[in-house]
């Protein structure tokens, strides 16, 4: 059988899979248990280890493989490179992907996308030209290596643990430095076994079982943990189904997901023509977990999340017959052939419901080549489906909006409030089963019941053994060389990074803004038409910030900036969400010198540190309701007090009342924050 051809990279950049057998040792560390009982998680951890004792809570450090970024987050990226003076990539490997702000309404999309192009000439990146494809799928399919580590500046990142990486979403300003060489520093995550039994039934699929999980777990339950799936039930289980499963992990507040390297991993590394960079990785038999499940994955049904939230999941028939106007398939939560094909095989023959616009996303343009061999795609487009580009399109809200006060269906991965590009939309999330369904009879159907009345009995898809593999919208590195003399070109709307002073030693300023519970980075920094072009432009940007919120922020913070700053006050698991280091940089721009919260979600806690912005919780949660919006807060002696230890007093001189707020910085943050942020941090040690 002919190969297809795969891609090549250049001898800087060619990589092999790590020996992942018992790590050696290194000073400082301690592992749980010995090599012979270790999880897949531990595994790769231990082999990048660098500092610090894989004890859950710790600080550890580990070094990075691969990198990926994005154009909607890697515009500051590049620019962080570039104010770093890098002169060549530090990683095996990085991929800079334009998938988000693919819409050219006007000059700014097209001018982030020729900085985009430039810059990873420059440095030595792979540049995913727009319209290649979805990062985290085509990164799965072109460069995922079981084994290696990766960060990424998208909180979707994780999905490639489909491959058996540890791929952790962060903020741009730790992208960069792993581009640079440095390693990233994380506390120790529990690893949270899931162990699966059993088979799904027809009609529910993948996506179901990662809703399963968050009607469990919510949008907290994996908060510091790794998720480690393995038990039989895997078997049953494609690399592709696993991406759906791992990319919806960032929705239960993990740091990442990981499924071993077995048969399935194989499988599709051969189908992609790169079989030879398969290494098999499994957990030890008798491993231990930190926390353990199990799921039997022959009793999952049909599930879908509710406006606005991922964790908002309720089986598909105790809303069936709910109105809509919109199904949206494709994204990175379900990015595989298989999904667009079994939607493709339900409405052939059929046509759509008149009062439903049925939106197709291909989520790689090999996905849509493969899916156009296959005949699926006319079957979709004359059953009524309008064809986008492969891309992110309405997952981020670069078009597809949908209508105000109409419900939108769709197998993406997120449905905070406003993130589709309407203020005030409502969108459901589900199974490509129950959007097909649902796009065929016009109100919120489970595919069984309407299986049932269609007569229907379940598809059986035949994939390819082998992908269609084009790589003529890869662009390779250029020789080190030659990359010196490319000039990164900077369009009119692509600023610097702006500059943050040292914390002030005494905070006395009013609470601007107080915001309740799940705060998500899109109603801090919006997503949608309107916003993202000026992903590369902070003063503009800004104008946006907490919009979704309160309109008036951004012109009151502004005026603070001149004098006080501001504080922010905030609920439980503030920051939820994508990993846009914008939502830490637009607010400190605006004069946001702290945020005090019940608690905080990952990636935003680190990105405020790099930014300069003092994250405090609340020592007692209850202390939230003290707190009114325009009180004025100090906090006295600031520098020594959190270099002293973890707990502070906060002061509300309009109540008279003191309040113990603590941090979990540790000394390496606590000189980040004090000098202002990381970058300025770092043109001190030089």
């Amino acid at each position: 059988m002919r190969r297809k051809p795969k891609i090549v990279l250049s001898s800087a950049g060619r990589f092999r899979p790590l020996a992942l057998a018992a790590a050696p040792a290194h000073p400082g560390r301690t592992t749980k248990g010995s090599a012979m009982s270790d999880t897949v998680a531990r595994k790769v951890i231990g082999a990048h280890l660098l500092d610090g004792r894989m004890e859950p809570g710790e600080e550890i450090s580990i070094r990075i493989d691969q990198t990926l970024t994005q154009d909607a987050t890697g515009t500051l990226v590049m620019q962080e490179l570039e104010a770093l003076h890098l002169d060549r990539i530090k990683t095996e490997l990085s991929v800079q992907y334009v998938d988000h702000n693919l819409l050219q309404a006007d000059e700014k999309n097209a001018e982030d996308h020729e900085f985009l192009r430039t810059a990873a000439l420059r440095y030595g990146l792979w540049f995913s030209k727009p319209g290649n494809g979805v990062s985290h799928p085509t990164h799965m399919q072109r460069f995922g290596v079981p084994g290696k580590t990766m960060v990424g500046s998208d909180s979707h990142t994780p999905a490639a643990g489909s491959l058996g990486m540890l791929a952790i979403g962060v903020g741009g300003l730790e992208v960069a430095m792993a581009i640079a060489g440095q390693p990233l520093h994380l506390r120790m995550p529990q690893v949270w076994g899931v162990e699966l039994t059993g088979r799904l039934p027809e009609w529910s699929s993948a996506k179901d079982v990662i809703l399963e999980m968050l009607r469990r777990h919510g949008v907290k339950g994996g908060l510091n943990r790794v998720i480690e799936y393995h038990g039989e039930g895997l078997a049953t289980l494609t690399a592709m189904d696993r991406h759906v499963i791992a990319n919806m992990g960032a929705e239960l507040g993990a740091t990442t997901s990981i499924f071993p390297s077995d048969d399935a991993v194989r499988a599709f590394l051969r189908s992609e023509g790169r079989e030879d960079d398969f290494v098999e990785l499994r957990a030890d038999a008798g491993a231990e977990y930190d926390v353990h499940e199990q799921l039997d994955l022959s009793t999952i049904v049909p599930l879908i999340a509710k406006p606005s939230s991922p964790g908002n999941v309720v089986p598909v028939r105790e809303v069936a017959g709910e109105d809509f106007s919109q199904v949206v398939i494709g994204s990175s939560a379900n990015p595989g052939l298989r999904d667009f094909a079994i939607a493709a095989a339900m409405v052939s023959g059929r046509q759509t419901d008149p009062s439903v616009s049925f939106d197709v996303n291909p989520s790689s343009r090999e996905i849509l080549a493969d899916l156009t061999k296959m005949g699926a795609t006319l079957e979709l487009v004359l059953a009524g489906a309008r064809i986008h580009q492969s891309g992110c399109m309405g997952c981020i809200g670069m078009g597809q909006a949908p209508a105000t006060g109409r419900n939108s269906l769709r197998t993406m991965p997120r449905n905070f409030p406003g993130r589709s590009g309407t203020h005030d939309d409502s969108v459901w999330l589900c199974s490509p089963e129950t959007a097909a369904a649902s796009a065929l009879t016009g109100v919120i159907t489970d595919p069984r019941d309407w299986a049932e009345d269609a007569g229907m009995q379940y598809p059986e898809i035949t994939l390819p053994d082998e992908a269609t593999v084009n790589t003529a919208m890869l662009v390779a590195p250029l020789p080190e060389e030659q990359a010196r003399h490319v000039e990164l070109v900077k369009g009119p709307n692509i600023s610097s990074l702006p500059e943050f002073p040292p914390l002030p030693d005494r905070i006395e300023a009013p609470v601007l803004l107080k915001v309740g519970d799940n705060i998500s980075t899109d109603e801090i920094s919006p997503a949608g038409a309107r916003a993202l072009p000026f992903r590369s432009n902070i003063p503009k940007l800004s104008r946006f910030t907490f919009t979704q919120v309160d309109e008036t922020y951004p012109a009151r913070a502004e005026e603070t900036a001149k004098t006080t700053g501001h504080f922010i006050v905030g609920g439980d698991n503030y920051g939820q969400g994508s990993s846009r280091e914008h939502a830490a940089i637009t607010p400190r721009y605006l004069g946001l010198h702290a945020v005090i919260a019940t608690s905080f979600a990952r990636i935003h806690w680190q990105n405020l540190a790099n930014f300069g912005v003092l994250a405090l919780e609340f020592e007692n949660p209850d202390d939230y309701d003290t707190i009114r919006q325009d009180d004025v807060l100090v906090l006295d002696g600031v520098r020594e007090a959190i270099r002293s230890g973890p707990h502070l007093t906060l002061f509300d001189s309009t109540r008279d009342v003191e309040i113990p707020v603590r941090h979990r910085l540790s000394p390496r943050q606590v000189d980040d924050v004090l000098a202002g942020g990381l970058i300025p941090q770092l043109a001190r040690r030089e």
